[in-house]
């Protein structure tokens, strides 16, 4: 039978990463006000994907995983951010 190590995360640094999320959140909501023309979606899906690094990071314990899913991870958000690149370059040469 496997045993596991149990880890504690205390309770500040979750106090932490709520901070830190509500930030960024923030960020999200003002960033169409400005008017930055193109890049108000460039920086708006910079935040988004923070946010979600940090979610996955912190919430799904993803720092305390083995390194194959860690290298899942990586190969999903490799695609996410062709995708990306693939929707700005069609943008930017019509």
């Amino acid at each position: 039978m496997l045993t596991e190590a149990k880890h504690i995360t205390p309770y500040s640094l979750y106090a932490k990463v709520l901070v830190g999320l509500l930030v960024l959140t923030t960020f999200t909501i003002l960033v169409p006000w400005l008017n930055l023309t193109a890049f108000t979606v460039l920086i708006a899906l910079l935040l988004a994907s923070t946010k979600a690094g940090i979610v996955m990071t912190y919430f799904m314990h993803l720092k305390l995983e083995n390194s194959l899913l860690k290298i899942l991870v990586i190969m999903v958000l490799l695609i996410y951010v062709s995708v990306i690149l693939l929707t700005f370059s069609d943008y930017v040469f019509r």
